[in-house]
């Protein structure tokens, strides 16, 4: 047999695998399975699509900073009311302390509580605009978020620009009591206020989840509600729903697909429009003059 026959009939070697780490946090940091469609999309691709699956189009959780960039207009940023932090008033215990709830989400989002606010620009229109963020205590309503809202609104009010709110969250924080529950009333009037006293509109956008204390009160109350796709919205989960009522929900009940259709939303809009459609709504609600 020819030397070159041999080397063609001898059987290739086996293919060596590549290191591959079975290390659960190595894993989380390369790959994230959408929970819509089960793909597993690669954490570097799934940022440059800022979050959305790019197999089914799903939303997932998107954080609240890249959110507030991928809306406003570049370097327009200027946040204020950072310092505030919160306290606990009722010495609050459940499985663990709440200042020892506080001090991990603390450490964990380097933000102080689960709310980010200032003053920008949207292609060239000056707002007040804030978002939740839900990696802080699931984006719950405690006292300092409510006053944070409520100086926002206040500030659109005395600057006579529009206001913005970016919803996800849990409700209202329950560690807090009722003092949690009052944030609804005192955001809510002022809203009234920026509407009645200063004629000035509100956009809220609802981002899933928007749910409990956070539903009832200022996210279902802006002017124009925008929402993504998909989102959860309810003031109670369906789970706890049914369990009450003790009967089955429609299919997709709380989303915001089933929202706009009975007239809870006013548009659906995908995160990468966004911006667009926010502009597009400011520059007919604002006067120019």
């Amino acid at each position: 047999m020819s030397e070159e026959r041999r080397w063609f009939e001898q059987a290739p070697p086996e293919p060596k695998a590549g290191p591959r780490s079975t290390d659960p946090a190595v894993v989380k940091q390369l790959w994230s399975k959408c929970p819509e469609c089960d793909e597993v999309l690669y954490n570097e691709a799934l940022e440059e699509s800022r979050g959305v699956c790019t197999n089914c189009g799903y939303h997932l959780r998107f954080d609240c900073l890249e959110r507030l960039n991928l809306l406003i207009d570049e370097d327009s940023f200027e946040r204020h009311d950072a310092a505030l932090s919160p306290m606990d008033p009722l010495g609050f215990v459940d499985s663990k302390p709440y200042r020892e709830r506080l001090k991990a989400s603390q450490e964990k989002t380097g933000e102080r509580d689960a709310y980010v606010a200032g003053s920008a620009t949207m292609d060239g229109i000056p707002v007040q605009i804030g978002t939740f963020n839900f990696r802080f205590m699931g984006g719950s309503m405690g006292s300092v978020v409510g006053e944070l809202i409520t100086r926002q609104i206040e500030r659109a009010v005395e600057l006579g620009q529009p206001a913005i709110i970016i919803s996800s969250s849990g409700g209202a924080r329950m560690q807090e009591g009722v003092l949690s529950l009052m944030q609804m009333a005192k955001t809510c009037a002022a809203l009234a206020k920026l509407r009645d006293e200063a004629g000035l509109p509100y956009i809220s956008v609802l981002t899933h989840p928007t749910t409990g204390g956070v539903a009832a009160s200022f996210a279902m109350l802006g002017d124009v509600i925008l929402a993504e796709p998909n989102a959860l919205i309810g003031f109670a989960g369906p789970r706890v729903i049914e369990q009450t009522i003790g009967q089955a929900l429609p299919e997709g009940f709380q989303t915001s697909e089933y929202l706009l259709e009975h007239g809870m939303v006013d548009r659906i809009v995908p995160r990468m429009e966004m911006k667009t459609e926010i502009v597009r709504c400011l520059r007919l609600l604002v006067d120019p003059a």
